[in-house]
This record gives C-alpha cells, sequence and structure tokens, in this order.
C-alpha cells in the first residue's frame, strides 16, 4: 500500500485526528497525566538518540524482518493494547487488528478494549496477542484464559504497571474518570465531528466486549464503573503471577516494566519477554523515560530475556534508535490510533506502511544489513 501523501508522518495523522474526533475522546488518546512531564520526557529523550552510519563497507540490501518470541514479523514493531479504542474512533480494533495481519505484524487486544478476543481471533487467523488486566476473582481470570487459549492467542501479556488509576486531569474535565458521563460540552463536540457520530452510530456505542459475559445486565454508566473497580484490580505480584504462568500454554510476557528488579523477577517466575513500558507516560508523570529504562535493563539482562519495549516511539528513527539500544522488538499505541482516527478504514494499513518505509529509509542509510546490527551503529555517550 503506497503512504497517502497528505500524511507522511504520525504528527500529520495526529492533527488530522483532532480535526475529526470530539475533543473529549482526543484528549483521552492524545493526553498522560497529571503535567504530561513523562508523555513527553519519552519521546524527547528517544530523539536524543544518535546513530552512525558505515558508509565504506561493502552493502547489499537490508531487511527489515525481525523475530521475536520464535515468530517472524516483517517489520520490528507491532500495534500496543490501547482500551477504549472505539471511543476515540468507531471500528478502530477492527481495522488496526485487519491491517496487522495483512502487513504480518504483531496486534495486541487489551481487556479493557471494544473488540473481544474470539473477533480479533477471527480477524488475524488466531495471529493477534491478548493483554490480561488481572481480574480479582480467579473464576473470571481462568475464564478469561481459556477464551484467549481456545482463541489461538500465540501471546500473553500480563499488564504490571496499573495499580491504581492515572491522574489525568483532561479525563477529569471531560468526565471520562470511571464513572463516566456525558456533558452538555461532550454532546455539543459530537455535533460537531459529523462523520465520527455518523460511524458511532453505524458501529454502536462501544462497550467492554471482553466483559459482557461477566458483567451483570442493566447497569447504568455509575454502576458499571464501580463494577469495574471491583472486578479487576491492576496490581500483579508473585503470588497473582504463579498461577496464571502454570496455566497458560503460550509465550507469556509481561508488560509494563520499568525496572532492572522488575526484570529479575520476570525471569524467575518464567516470563519469555518483558515490554519495556511506562503505560504512554499516562500513569507515573515522575517516572523515567522508557529509553533510559531500557538501556538500564538491556545491560543487565539481554541475555537471559527477550526485552522489548513501547511509550514514547512516533516513527522509523525512533523504531531504529530503540532497536539500536538494544530492544528486540518495539510497540506502539498511540500512532496507529491517530491513524485509524485520521484515515479511517485505511489508518491501519496507511500507518504501518510509512512506518516502514520511514525505518526502511534509516537502515539503508546506515548501510546496515540486518535490525541486529543496529547496536553497531548506535553511538555511545
Amino acid at each position: 500500500m503506497a503512504v497517502n501523501s497528505k500524511y507522511p508522518s504520525v504528527e500529520d495523522l495526529r492533527q488530522r485526528a483532532k480535526e475529526r474526533v470530539p475533543a473529549f475522546a482526543f484528549e483521552y488518546l492524545d493526553g498522560g497525566c497529571n503535567e504530561d512531564v513523562n508523555i513527553n520526557r519519552n519521546t524527547t529523550e528517544i530523539r536524543e538518540i544518535q546513530l552512525q552510519p558505515r558508509y565504506l563497507r561493502n552493502y547489499g540490501n537490508s531487511s527489515i524482518k525481525t523475530k521475536v518470541l520464535g515468530m517472524e514479523f516483517d517489520a520490528p514493531f507491532g500495534i500496543s493494547p490501547v482500551g477504549l479504542q472505539g471511543l476515540m474512533w468507531p471500528n478502530s480494533p477492527q481495522i488496526l487488528a485487519s491491517a496487522a495481519y495483512k502487513h504480518n505484524i504483531p496486534f495486541i487486544l487489551s481487556t479493557v478494549t471494544t473488540m473481544d478476543i474470539e473477533e480479533a481471533s477471527r480477524l488475524t487467523e488466531g495471529k493477534a496477542w491478548f493483554q490480561l488486566y488481572n481480574p480479582v476473582e480467579d473464576s473470571v481470570r481462568n475464564d478469561i484464559l481459556n477464551r484467549a487459549s481456545d482463541a489461538g492467542c500465540p501471546v500473553l501479556v500480563l499488564l504490571c504497571d496499573v495499580p491504581t488509576f492515572g491522574y489525568r486531569p483532561r479525563d477529569i474535565r471531560n468526565g471520562l474518570a470511571l464513572p463516566p458521563k456525558m456533558s452538555v460540552k461532550n454532546i455539543l463536540q459530537i455535533l460537531g465531528k459529523p462523520t465520527w457520530a455518523y460511524n458511532t452510530l453505524k458501529y454502536g456505542q462501544p462497550t467492554f466486549e471482553n466483559l459482557k459475559p461477566y458483567t451483570p445486565e442493566g447497569l447504568n454508566l455509575k454502576q458499571l464503573g464501580q463494577f469495574m473497580d471491583k472486578t479487576f484490580s491492576g496490581r500483579l505480584n508473585e503470588e497473582l503471577i504463579k498461577p496464571i504462568r502454570d496455566k497458560w500454554k503460550g509465550k507469556l510476557v509481561l508488560k509494563g516494566v520499568a525496572s532492572a528488579q522488575d526484570t529479575e523477577d520476570a525471569i524467575r517466575l518464567g516470563f519469555d519477554g518483558v515490554i519495556v513500558s511506562n503505560h504512554g507516560g499516562r500513569q507515573l508523570d515522575a517516572g523515567q523515560s522508557t529509553i533510559h529504562a531500557l538501556q538500564n535493563i538491556v545491560e543487565k539482562y539481554s541475555d537471559q530475556i527477550e526485552i522489548m519495549m513501547d511509550s514514547g516511539l512516533r516513527s522509523g528513527p525512533d523504531i531504529a534508535r530503540a532497536m539500536a539500544s538494544g530492544a528486540k522488538f518495539t510497540f506502539m499505541g498511540r500512532s496507529f490510533m491517530y491513524g485509524a482516527a485520521a484515515l479511517g478504514n485505511q489508518g491501519g494499513e496507511h500507518t504501518i506502511s510509512m512506518l516502514k518505509t520511514q525505518f526502511q529509509q534509516v537502515m539503508d542509510q546506515l548501510c546496515c544489513d540486518k535490525i541486529e546490527d543496529l547496536p553497531k551503529h548506535l553511538i555511545k555517550n
């Protein structure tokens, strides 16, 4: 698929998405927590990484295919789990899952998004990964794990970086903190975005599709918020992880790792990989950037576990910087949601194609044959 020349960057997609999505939904997607320090630090510090080309060497054609967790993909990036995707753009998880399957990159489905495991599996022929937001009740947890296994999910991703809800001023002002509410202001915003409104009518009001089997019927919005608080604890510890590791037969990944200590525990507990992440800067404004956390973790554990990264990546050069810093693979959430919101059904494929093109250009410019050679091009301070 050719890149749409009107939107050759993620920032172009972001600006177009902002024009098409009601402010309350766009700000839910776009914002961090507190004063947005960490969301900005993520990208800023990634872009401090410098790479050195090697021009006078024998150089053939570089390949951007790569392997992670024993699976080969056509590019070194995938689509991160994002909650409430259908709120930000109707049918967006379906758009992104289909595009990921077509381009042979991983798509991770969130527990709290607006498409269920079974549909994700159908759209990707059983290749979608699943992120588990750990339920309080063992019976709910086990049923979700059984559904993911029956759907053929090759990788289960456990989320560890949401022990509490992030403090997000935009969402509080907009009424999107649980329990959600709809104000006159928000209704007027919807009326000003007719394409978003039409598609919401077409595909239906977004709901937590994965959780429907466990949600009592007839709850109003306040009761649904209370149910979510009661049913899901974001906390994860060794006692909660062990029964999941025993039950799950596929690959197991821990997402939200930000320290060497948690990485060491993940290795001891039998995880196959970790995703270094700070939830896109949405949880801890005083936290470290993902690229700096990655560098510390890679230095100690790269030979013991597969280390991936998300949060802060916005371009092909950003992906190359992360890979050169030791990441085995990368993921992005907002970038793909901007694409879906900007271009609708074409947004997923456009964003993937654009990032592939950008990343390929970096590889060719560096004269780097293989992705695993990118660390050789890292300029170390």
